[in-house]
């Protein structure tokens, strides 16, 4: 089969498009014939092995997962022994090993049935990103109608998904992105815009119950700010930092119990779950929450998608697709492939 490949930590210009065996499943895992995977920061995080610490866990000199990519969207292929929620034929998304490939494993566990009246790029594109906000949300305490919630990185793959989230729930959204992704983020049913590039953080005013740092390394002080006397504030993710540890010291400051009033700081460490890209894909399909997709890549353009991921601030989702789902440019949003 074809697939991304990788033999050493660094740029894109060591993914390659190359000829591998068809993984062979496990008794508790499924072959996923993909149509198409979600890009997210993590595969770029694993492509140059930053931070340097996490090859701990990646691999030390090279990374152990040859095949690089982890949403999914596909039909399954085939089932290990054990398996008993999916059989050959079904639709299905989640997160797996090495998806930007014909062919990739996933734990039964991490899979969720794909609705009939969602299509396989919406679905590659909510996984990782729509679970770590829908994540995000809960570790916060799902917003109770008319609370106030900050969302920082408001245009991006997290972030958008945040907005449509925590207006959902019924939450006052105030989105914090460059001037160029305003429209979208107020699109996604935000209230309020605070361009960064233009105005000063203090701009976004205090208050809120709920702040989501999504984007940046804004210190945690000026975060703690904006909160109310009994708000939360939950660092998603964030990048910039140094090579070795990158911008792990301010998530364990964050993970600390705080000596200040009842404000609360926590920093998500998401995880795949099945449950949520089922609840993720329900929405989508009763379109609820709309999937923002800037571009989609050819198989052999993934390269490109990781590279233009880490040039940073991009908005929403960039998909790669397989089979017969040949590459685009997005040109509008409406749920299904697009931006404004």
């Amino acid at each position: 089969m074809k697939a991304i490949v990788q033999d050493r930590y660094g740029s894109a210009d060591g993914l390659r498009l190359a000829e591998v065996p068809v993984p062979v499943p496990g008794p508790r895992e499924v072959l996923v014939r993909v149509r198409a995977a979600g890009a997210h920061i993590g595969d770029w995080h694993i492509m140059t092995g930053l931070p340097t610490v996490a090859r701990l866990g990646l691999g030390l000199t090279r990374p152990r997962q040859r095949v690089r990519g982890t949403e999914l969207a596909g039909t399954v292929e085939a089932v290990g022994s054990r398996v008993t929620g999916f059989r050959p034929g079904d639709e299905v998304l989640g997160t797996g090993t090495g998806t930007f490939a014909e062919y990739a494993l996933a734990r039964e566990d991490r899979l969720a049935a794909k609705p009939a009246g969602l299509g396989f790029i919406e679905a590659a594109a909510l996984p990782v990103s729509g679970g770590t906000a829908l994540q995000a949300l809960r570790a916060g305490g799902p917003p109770a109608a008319g609370a106030r919630v900050l969302v920082i990185g408001a245009g991006g793959a997290v972030g958008s998904y945040a907005v449509q989230l925590a207006r959902a729930g019924g939450g006052r959204v105030t989105g914090v992105c460059s001037g160029g992704k305003a429209a979208l983020v107020l699109s996604l049913g935000a209230e309020r815009v605070v361009d960064y590039t233009r105005e000063p953080f203090d701009a976004v005013g205090t208050g809120y119950d709920l702040v989501l740092d999504t984007a940046g390394n804004r210190p945690l002080a000026e975060l703690r700010r904006v909160l109310g006397p009994a708000g939360t504030l939950v660092i998603v993710g964030a990048e910039g930092g140094g090579r070795l540890f990158g911008t792990l010291g301010r998530t364990l400051r964050a993970s600390l119990p705080s000596p200040f009033a009842r404000q609360s700081l926590k920093a998500l460490v998401a995880v795949s779950r099945a449950e949520d890209s089922r609840v993720l894909a329900d929405l989508a399909a009763a379109d609820t929450v709309h999937p923002v997709i800037t571009r989609t890549f050819a198989l052999p353009d993934a390269p490109e998608a990781l590279r233009e991921m880490g040039r940073g601030h991009g908005r929403g989702k960039l998909v790669v697709t397989v089979a017969e789902e040949g590459a685009e440019e997005a040109g509008g949003w409406s749920g299904r492939v697009g931006v404004g």
